[in-house]
């Protein structure tokens, strides 16, 4: 299936649009997958148990307490790596981090990174390393399957989502695999709020917007509903408005955004000011130094 190609074809049917996040932003789910599941099978399948504390708090960082927050799981995980790399408790331990190398030539040559991308590279590019790397991320997504239920959206996040859809055509952008995003939305009946629901398989978050929503829309009727750097991202690449859910204020986010930000933006007053002050305080919760380099 040609995912990009679902994009593409998304017809205008309403004068507005929007592109929401997902997990971290209308489900509760960032930290409980990144640390009952991510961080887990990450120190089991790179044999990291000796420097499980130092994996842990070094994941967090990056996955849920910095600018890298939200970003793909494969660059994530490099990230990761990257910086335990620099740790000299790290050293000290006389651990072998894993090769990232071929992750990295990987990602430079891809844009849809998940799971199927990743398993056809690793025929053509046969590699042990990358092998691990397909192997972690597939028990990751089965353990997820399994076990993830019952985590409802955000309180305000559901009515507000009912709000959007009666006014602008909407889809979810995501880099959560499309299989989780699907069950996700239709295990709480909002799935049917949404006009399309992309996944990773659809490529970035820049390019979800790119393809569904750029020259159909005039740009001040764009808005990117995020809670991550790569949300701002994709809204900055094709200079179209953002929405920043606040990660710790969340609840908080989406009542705003229901009760004054959504209004501004249909009456065509939400760029400028009232824009650039909710983006100070997404930033402000975000920081780029980990804690530990202080």
């Amino acid at each position: 299936m040609n995912h990009q190609q679902l994009l593409k074809d998304f017809k205008p049917a309403k004068k507005f649009f929007a592109g929401i996040d997902s997990d971290g932003c209308v489900f509760n789910t960032m930290e409980l997958k990144q640390k009952e599941f991510f961080i887990p099978a990450g120190i089991k399948y790179f044999n990291l148990f000796p420097i499980s504390g130092l994996v842990r708090e070094t994941w967090e960082f990056v996955n849920l307490y910095s600018v890298h927050r939200g970003v793909n799981r494969f660059p994530a995980i490099v990230k990761v790596f990257e910086l335990l790399e620099k740790r000299k408790e790290v050293a000290e331990t006389g651990v072998i981090l894993p090769d990232m190398r071929p992750l990295k030539k990987w990602i430079n040559n891809e844009s849809k990174l998940g799971n199927e991308s990743l398993r056809k590279y690793c025929k053509q590019n046969p590699d042990q390393a990358l092998d691990t790397i397909l192997e972690w991320s597939e028990s990751v997504n089965s353990d997820i399957s399994k076990w993830v239920k019952g985590v409802r959206p955000f309180r305000n996040a559901g009515e507000c989502i009912q709000r959007i859809s009666n006014s602008a055509d909407s889809i979810v952008v995501s880099q959560t695999p499309m299989e989780a995003l699907k069950r996700e939305w239709k295990e709480h009946g909002i799935d049917d709020l949404v006009g399309l629901i992309a996944g990773q398989e659809h490529g970035t978050k820049s390019e979800h917007i790119a393809f569904g929503a750029k020259g159909k829309y005039p740009d001040d009727k764009i808005i990117v509903i995020g809670d991550a750097p790569g949300d701002m991202k994709a809204a900055r690449d094709n200079d179209v408005l953002f929405y920043p859910v606040i990660p710790g204020k969340e609840v908080e986010s989406w009542g705003r955004l229901n009760d004054e930000a959504f209004d501004r933006f249909l009456s065509g007053s939400y760029r400028g000011d009232y824009q650039d002050n909710l983006l100070v305080e997404f930033l402000n919760a975000l920081p780029e130094k980990p804690p530990w380099e202080k």
